[in-house]
């Protein structure tokens, strides 16, 4: 059986701990044999331990015979510092498992406008179950346009996404999370409002409507090619902004309508031939570092997890 090779004199930085460990108790039982019981291995193997230990150090540790077990001067010195190196040693692994136990960090998330209103979106409440699991995280919130959380994304400004499933760049993982459906809707005071439900196609390709100026899905793009849009916005309050003027008529998510309709200042226009499904998803950079808020997040959403 080949030994360990000897590092030299004074060079104690490459001890094996198993041999440190294995002198601890030897010391702290009094000699070889008493050691057997402790440590579960045999005097012969103890014995051999012992000898790998001093031809590392470069130092005769202690003296074993006839007139029994003890410490030489330098064993005495070894044996106090391998107390403390132990002690440190206990004291990493303890920092370590309190970092297990204490979530820290940062998330940098990005949104879509308008989605807080959405009731299964169940971002809300992972956000809440992740400060609840950490109440040091530091949760920062971009409020931007689905191409620029993209951008983001990619880039490593933002730790993760929710957009719509539309032209997800390359290097990116995402996942569906939920379904948002949209409606076309017009303003009290709107030639069409009265008859909103029973609005014929003519009548509501000849109203001037508001297209989307971002990236939609196909089914999306088909019900926009049916309406003569005549102004355009950059995100669903813009749209919302211009349908409410009782000029435009506009598609808008339910969610987001519901408030205007419940009071009365909106209708769906022809709700069962005008109105489309757009899926979200959530997106991450295919190649993260790994980073524990991000994992406890994506793994407190419902449905498919994010990087699984």
């Amino acid at each position: 059986m080949n030994r360990p090779s000897i590092a030299g004199p004074g060079r104690i930085h490459d001890i094996d701990i198993r041999l440190v460990r294995i002198f601890k108790a030897v010391v702290e039982s009094g000699g070889f044999s008493a050691a057997e019981t402790t440590l579960g291995i045999g005097r012969s193997a103890i014995s051999l331990a012992m000898s790998d230990l001093e031809a590392r150090v470069g130092l005769r540790l202690c003296q074993r015979g006839r007139a029994g077990f003890s410490l030489t001067e330098e064993g005495e010195q070894v044996y106090a510092a391998a107390n403390r190196m132990l002690a440190a040693l206990e004291g990493f692994r303890t920092e370590v498992d309190s970092l297990h136990a204490r979530l820290r960090g940062e998330l940098r998330i990005g949104i879509t406008d308008n989605l807080v209103t959405l009731p299964h979106m169940a971002v809300t409440e992972a956000l809440a179950r992740l400060k609840s699991r950490g109440p040091e995280v530091r949760v920062n919130i971009h409020m931007v346009a689905p191409d620029e959380v993209a951008a983001r994304v990619v880039d490593g400004r933002l730790h993760v996404g929710i957009v719509p499933a539309v032209n997800i760049p390359a290097g990116i993982v995402h996942h569906s999370l939920y379904e948002e459906r949209s409606r076309l809707y017009c303003a009290h005071g709107h030639p069409l409002f009265a008859g909103a439900a029973q609005a014929s196609d003519a009548a509501i390709g000849a109203a001037d409507a508001v297209a989307p100026a971002y990236a939609l899905p196909a089914e999306a793009l088909e019900q926009h090619g049916r309406l003569a849009c005549s102004a355009s916005a950059t995100d669903r309050e813009g749209i919302a902004f211009l349908v409410l003027t009782q000029q435009y008529i506009g598609f808008l998510p339910e969610h987001f309508a519901a408030r205007w309709v419940e009071a009365g200042r909106l209708r769906a226009l022809a709700p069962q031939r005008y109105a489309y499904t757009v899926e979200y998803t959530v997106i991450t950079r295919r190649d993260r570092r790994p980073h524990r808020v991000l994992e406890t997040f994506l793994g407190e959403l419902p449905g498919e997890r994010a990087g699984a």
